[in-house]
């Protein structure tokens, strides 16, 4: 295997464009498009890395269920091997309702097993066999997050390269106490504009990426339409996002990381790299849903050529 993903799968219910504000008091509302498509962030991104070449395993937990059971076939019929994804026998599979607004979207998780979810359930073997390890929506993910230093430990002593998305805090504390002793093992950190602005207290993206970096990671900071910037800790690096008919954005951050990813694993310096994930984020947005218009490595590059 190329690449190991570590982290959130979950079906998405994805409705929208909604008209703000959402009105309660049993009131329903018409709305152009629903879809249940594939959802998470590690699961989304392991997708993505799949159609652009990667030999991909992923590694987290699902319930007993019918939901478990669409994210296992989803994923394997992707090309992602599931061999790694535990089935818990007495939790659910996390569901998340996202709602769509234009640019904009809320989401609504029901974790299930996602707390359950730990270091155990990823195999050493895999992590030391691999190219590359990725890890997925650390605040969702406590359990795991415990033991993730010790996970990119491994990976980096068989010779790995490892990327970490944060992803939202959905108890907006950003508690840095756990996060910082992973970044020093971190090759790749990838949050996007928002969460590193809320990691650091900044109110400029490129000054927090420069204060993350710090920590030692190369910081990769995704920001929508504005394409997105690299911070070694003294220089930036930026590329602009691909001009594209928008249906929704649901997982272009995840199409992002695996963009960049493959892009590294593929030989790429930084400037191209990131050039070449800013395009897997925005193609990745002329469809509902996460998967479903993820570019193939082909078209990845003859977006970024032409």
């Amino acid at each position: 295997m190329d690449l190991l993903v570590i982290g959130d799968a979950n079906p998405d219910v994805v409705v929208g464009p909604v008209a703000q504000p959402i009105l309660f008091g049993q009131r329903e509302r018409l709305v152009p498009s629903g879809s249940l498509v594939l959802g998470g962030s590690a699961s989304i991104m392991a997708c993505g890395a799949a159609r652009l070449g990667l030999q991909v395993a992923f590694a987290g937990r699902v319930g007993d269920d019918a939901a478990g059971a669409f994210v296992r076939t989803s994923l394997a019929d992707r090309g992602v091997n599931v061999d790694a994804l535990v089935t818990d026998p007495s939790l659910p599979t996390p569901l998340t309702t996202i709602l769509t607004s234009w640019d904009d979207r809320a989401i609504l998780t029901s974790p299930g097993c996602l707390p359950s979810t730990s270091a155990e359930d990823v195999p050493r073997s895999l992590v030391r066999s691999v190219r590359h390890v990725h890890a997925a929506s650390f605040y969702l993910l406590p359990g795991l997050a415990a033991g993730l230093a010790g996970i990119f430990k491994e990976a980096k002593a068989a010779k790995a390269t490892t990327s970490l998305d944060p992803n939202d805090d959905p108890a907006g504390k950003w508690d840095r106490t756990v996060l910082d002793p992973i970044l020093r093992v971190t090759d790749y950190f990838l949050p996007n504009a928002a969460e590193a602005l809320a990691l650091t207290g900044h109110h400029s993206v490129a000054d927090a990426a420069g204060i993350l970096a710090r920590r030692g990671p190369l910081v990769v900071v995704k920001n929508g339409s504005d394409g997105a910037l690299a911070h070694n800790g003294s220089k930036v690096i930026t590329a602009p996002a691909l001009k594209v008919d928008t249906v929704d954005s649901v997982g272009a951050g995840d199409s992002f990381d695996a963009g960049w990813v493959a892009a590294v694993l593929n030989g790429s310096r930084t400037e191209r790299a990131l050039t070449i994930a800013a395009a897997c984020g925005s193609l990745s947005t002329r469809a509902a849903g996460g998967t479903a218009a993820q570019p193939d490595w082909d078209l990845a590059i003859e977006s970024v050529t032409t």
